[in-house]
């Protein structure tokens, strides 16, 4: 099974098969000139705009840094996922597509800056499932990175995490359109699964106040209660078909099943530290920012704040920020007034040095 993944990890590079729009003036990427060259992790179609901008609008200045934003692994937007070709039988690969971590999505992404001759990284930079990557990161490659960002993110995604990321899957699994996976070029796909999915996953983004501001107990129509079973009656009901609807047009099922496993997959203590917070940080070198919001139950601040004081602990230079605001998980989609200037502030401090 390492053996397959690695040989899907190299071929998204050596096929072209890693989506990656870049921004900024790609001046001396190579050797020494490491302050020019950035990773934004998780954006599904190109750039964000709401982080990257020139002239320093924006917390990633594109003409000092040369931004590069990777698709993930796995994913449906460019980069090899279940949903590509498999050369050996020339049909989508399906649930045949070998079960993916952050890791394997970090080690795509350090291939891919291999060939556009990036040795080194000014800082690695994401929110939610982008945070865990630039941990990895900063773990896997301690001598590549000078800077980390995690937004809103952990070190391991906690129980109650894993169980909705759990429920989610199944919706679609026992879905029978899914087909054990092989629903590409059937004429059927698990969109009732995974519109329940997404449902489920559109929820732990929120908090219960965001809900309650939002749609409070307001029905959809403008009259009195139908009592009906199939239609929704409240407007949070139908807000969330819509978004189910909306969702299984531009995303594959499959991918997303994938991706939540990579998710629940991922624990820097087990993975890098025989069980230890600490052990796993022992070899970063690069300053570390962490802000987490304070109504995030999905992840909530204690995993920063547990990876904050293990790298004090290890006497690591460590910034962390926890932002007040009400609307749980999408904090870090929302907030971006307030994130940006204190991205902006970190990034402008003194750098890793770079070994000669």
């Amino acid at each position: 099974m390492v053996d397959h993944i690695a040989r899907v990890v190299l071929d998204a590079v050596d096929e072209g098969r890693l989506a990656s729009p870049q921004q900024g003036k790609p001046q001396r990427v190579q050797a020494r000139a490491v302050e020019y060259a950035a990773l934004v992790g998780e954006v599904a179609l190109g750039v964000d705009d709401r982080y990257v901008q020139p002239r320093v609008v924006r917390a990633f200045d594109t003409d000092r840094f040369f931004v590069v934003c990777t698709n993930l692994l796995g994913g449906c937007r460019g980069t090899t996922g279940p949903s590509s070709i498999d050369p050996a039988t020339g049909r989508p690969h399906g649930s045949d597509f070998p079960v993916i971590t952050v890791a394997d999505m970090v080690r795509c992404q350090r291939a891919f800056l291999d060939v556009l001759g990036i040795e080194r990284l000014a800082a690695v930079a994401g929110g939610s499932l982008g945070g865990m990557q630039a941990l990895e990161w900063a773990v896997r490659y301690p001598d590549q990175v000078d800077a980390v960002v995690a937004i809103a993110s952990t070190h391991a995604l906690h129980p109650q995490g894993v169980a909705w990321n759990a429920i989610a899957r199944e919706a679609i699994m026992r879905d029978p359109a899914w087909q054990g996976g092989h629903y590409h070029g059937t004429g059927r796909a698990p969109d009732a699964g995974m519109g329940v999915a997404r449902m489920v996953g559109h929820i732990t983004y929120l908090s219960a106040p965001a809900l309650t501001d939002r749609f409070g107990r307001r029905l959809q129509s403008a009259g009195d209660i139908r009592y009906t079973l199939d239609v929704p009656e409240f407007e949070v009901e139908s807000y969330l078909r819509h978004q189910a609807d909306s969702f299984v047009k531009r995303f594959d099922a499959n991918t997303y099943l994938y991706l939540s496993r990579a998710l629940t997959y991922f624990d820097l203590a087990r993975q890098h530290g025989g069980g230890s917070l600490e052990r796993a940080l022992a070899g970063v070198s690069a300053r570390t920012l962490l802000i987490a919001f304070s109504s995030d139950w999905l992840y909530p601040p204690s995993g920063s704040r547990e990876i904050s004081d293990a790298l004090r602990t290890l006497d690591k230079p460590v910034e962390f920020h926890i932002i007040d605001a009400p609307y749980g998980h999408d904090c870090f989609l929302l907030e971006e007034a307030r994130q940006t200037p204190i991205v902006r502030r970190f990034l402008a401090g003194p750098r890793t040095e770079t070994p000669s």
